[in-house]
């Protein structure tokens, strides 16, 4: 179920990341996509720590590699791409809760997220392709 709502998540990021390229190509999915920006600046705040768990457990369970690397390979992808896409759209929410307390913090996040920002389009239709791959995989994995 996990797997789901992973894949549900990394959907709705992906959309959110890549919206202005969505919306060009295709215009009816502006509407889909204004509902979902108002809450755009907590639901990147909230995958962004959530992503960081993510890439704490793949790393706590490396373990994994060694028998199901497939899986253990997208659940590390999961993670980056959700820390990486809630720091930019949770941007402004992270700094006034979290970094706003510690200056070095702030200005790390700040780094991290000019890296990131060229990107953001490409990484949001990459965590669509993930999100996608991500429900497939939770069903063949029920299957097999």
């Amino acid at each position: 179920m996990s797997g789901l709502i992973t894949g549900l998540v990394l959907l709705a990021l992906g959309a959110l990341a890549a919206a202005s390229s969505i919306v060009a190509r295709r215009p009816d999915a502006k509407e889909y996509i204004d509902m979902m920006v108002p809450y755009q600046g907590w639901f990147g705040f909230i995958t962004c720590l959530w992503g960081a768990w993510i890439i704490i457990s793949a790393v706590l369970n490396l373990n994994w590699f060694t028998y199901v690397p497939v899986w253990w390979l997208t659940y590390l992808a999961t993670g980056l791409l959700n820390a990486s896409l809630g720091l930019l759209l949770g941007y402004a929410l992270l700094t006034k809760h979290i970094f706003n307390h510690n200056a070095k913090a702030a200005e790390r996040g700040e780094q991290i997220r000019a890296i990131i920002v060229p990107y953001q389009t490409v990484l949001g239709y990459v965590a669509i392709g993930l999100g996608l791959w991500t429900i497939a995989a939770t069903f063949l994995y029920r299957i097999a």
